[in-house]
């Protein structure tokens, strides 16, 4: 729980009350949780877009933590699809946040039942980062067989599943990321890689159908330069100055060209029916979770730091 924003000493461990089960419900007790970027700037604050939607001088929402697998504990008298002790996943974007606690209750559409074949603790990095890579992959058109797409960030939270959804749709892949990713990143299917601190991909003179930006650093001008006249870029990740300037510039590239630009601003938290496609993809092995690290609950600080010093090897868990 924190009281102010602030780096990951403002957290403190407290003991509340369980989360009352309301009429459409479920109340889950926490088994995993995953970190994501998200965690940073909703602990921080650093973003005007963030102080808006949770408050402006500190946080009215004192927990942390989207992404939750565990085990029903309770159902709402309305609340249906779920039984008592069913093992679930799901996303708390939108329903306060605060997964990284030992119980979480929002209503039913919150979660889904747990692929058969994961941990709790893989189950846990699914309901944010799979679903971003997937909503960034599909974009204004779907990855066609054939395609070459890039993807900047690979390495880290949302980039292993899309390395790994890009290639489920016949597509060509270069993952983009340091020199200590890069091992990972080919491990789990991309064709090429390519270190951004030795080389300015920009520059290289490859052409892309796709670029889907995880943690964008560069403008799109810079990007739009290795982009296929009919090529789309999505930018994903990045600074309040990039977001602001993707969102102005995007459309004035998108509408003096073929080529299409946008920042992802359609993404719609744990969608079910992206969900339901990426159990199949997990359950028959295309996709697989990528776990660097675990922390038990009483370490979320520690985690955190981990988290922002960008070195995560795909992503970081927390046991409960």
């Amino acid at each position: 729980m924190r009281d102010r924003y602030g780096s990951p000493d403002v957290l403190t461990l407290e003991e509340i009350e369980k989360p009352i089960v309301k009429d459409q419900d479920v109340l889950v007790r926490v088994r995993a949780a995953s970190l994501n970027a998200d965690d940073l700037e909703y602990l921080y604050g650093k973003s005007p877009f963030t102080r808006m939607a949770i408050g402006l001088r500190k946080p009215r929402i004192r927990g942390l933590g989207v992404d939750v697998a565990g085990q029903v504990e309770a159902v709402g008298e309305s609340a249906t699809g779920f039984q008592v002790g069913d093992e679930v996943f799901g996303n708390m974007t939108v329903y306060g946040l605060g997964a990284y606690a030992e119980y979480v209750s929002a209503p039913a559409r919150a979660f889904a039942l747990k692929p058969a074949s994961l941990t709790f603790e893989e189950a846990a990095t699914i309901p944010q980062s799979a679903v971003l890579a997937l909503q960034g992959l599909r974009g204004k058109r779907q990855v066609r067989p054939g395609d070459h797409v890039l993807i900047n960030g690979a390495g880290g939270n949302v980039g292993p599943f899309a390395v790994q959804i890009a290639k489920h749709f016949g597509a060509e892949v270069t993952g983009v990321d340091a020199t200590g990713k890069l091992d990972m990143v080919r491990s789990i299917g991309a064709d090429h890689v390519i270190d951004y601190t030795r080389e300015d991909v920009t520059r290289k003179g490859q052409l892309y159908d796709l670029i889907l930006d995880v943690v964008a650093r560069r403008s799109m001008w810079e990007w739009r330069r290795v982009l296929k006249a009919a090529g789309s870029y999505v930018m994903l990740g990045a600074s309040t100055g990039l977001l602001l300037q993707g969102t102005f510039l995007g459309p004035l590239i998108s509408m003096t060209g073929s080529r299409k630009m946008a920042v992802m601003w359609w993404w719609k938290p744990f969608k079910q029916e992206d969900v339901a496609f990426l159990k199949e993809l997990i359950e028959a092995g295309s996709v697989a979770p990528v776990i660097d690290r675990r922390y038990p609950l009483s370490g979320l600080p520690d985690a955190l730091r981990y988290l922002e010093e960008g070195k995560a090897l795909g992503k970081v868990v927390i046991t409960v």
